[in-house]
């Protein structure tokens, strides 16, 4: 594949909708959505997102290049069985899932013979706002999408694929499907699940109007991807449950040291820990953020 001239869109929402903003914006001629919700659909094509919607799969398919399914992934299995009759030899299918190893063993239920046709991949461009009114062309800008190749995947699926995720701007790379699940238990899944606990916890206390009445920018700037999309992070947090609760027990040693050290007026170590803690973010904010950002 060497020109994508059709691309249907499966849950036009902040993700869906963004490629498929971008995707028109590098001259794709067509985009085509399908979901659950005709409202969304509608005010995906208002916004530019897609230029229709698709009643259902075989008329959304017909002549498709790429699919992405951009739902939670607790409902890929059954949007894959749903498309599968309908999968020609020349349509390819990604995901925009954010756990790969559940994702991969649901398209090999699903697909069947079919599997090779299926690149799985991640972006990691999210945001706590979700919803095609969230989608923006230039979300992928600079934005790491990560590939989680098959071994059935000819490698020019898989360069089909990197050369989508590319035309909008984003930088590609690919891990083993077991070690995306691992990497990204630790630094994607552990902050959300403690951004929803902290909040859960104060929503529960008798002053909480008072704790969020105070509350300010450290409390905004920790918490601001408690306001994220729960559907889809109850699907992630589940899916990824075993490599999340290892990051999270290491996370509760974590705290004991910390609350030894405060019971025991350690400022040394306090502040020790802290340092260490400061001077690993810098670095990483360095390596990360272009000069002048």
């Amino acid at each position: 594949m060497t020109e994508l001239r059709k691309i249907v869109i499966c849950g036009v929402g902040l993700i869906g909708g963004s490629f498929g903003l971008a995707q028109k914006s590098a001259g794709v001629a067509e985009v085509v959505g399908i979901g659950r919700s005709r409202a969304s659909l509608e005010e995906a094509v208002r916004r530019g997102a897609i230029d229709r919607p698709a009643e259902d799969w075989a008329g959304a398919l017909d002549g498709a290049d790429l699919v992405l399914l951009a739902t939670p992934v607790g409902q890929m299995e059954a949007v894959m069985r749903q498309l599968a009759p309908h999968l020609s030899p020349g349509t390819l299918v990604t995901d925009g899932g954010s756990t790969k190893q559940d994702v991969i063993a649901a398209a090999r239920r699903a697909l069947g013979d079919k599997i090779g046709q299926f690149v799985p991949g991640h972006p990691i461009a999210g945001a706590e706002k979700s919803g095609v009114a969230a989608a923006t062309a230039d979300l992928y800008q600079g934005k790491r999408v990560v590939l989680t190749p098959l071994p059935e995947n000819p490698p020019g699926t898989v360069a089909a694929v990197r050369a989508a995720w590319e035309a909008c701007g984003a930088v590609v790379s690919e891990l083993a499907p077991r070690a995306h699940d691992r990497t990204f238990a630790a630094v994607s899944h552990l902050p959300h699940l403690l951004a929803f606990a902290l909040v859960h916890e104060f929503a529960g206390r008798e002053d909480s109007g008072q704790l969020f009445g105070f509350a300010a920018g450290g409390f905004r700037d920790f918490t601001r991807i408690a306001s994220s999309h729960p559907e889809m992070w109850r699907d992630i947090c589940i899916a990824n449950r075993a490599p999340l609760i290892v990051e999270l027990d290491a996370y509760l040693a974590e705290l004991l040291r910390v609350r030894v050290l405060l019971a025991s007026s350690d400022g040394a170590g306090l502040e020790a820990l802290f340092g260490r803690a400061r001077a690993m973010r810098d670095a990483w904010l360095e390596s990360v953020e272009p000069p002048g950002e």
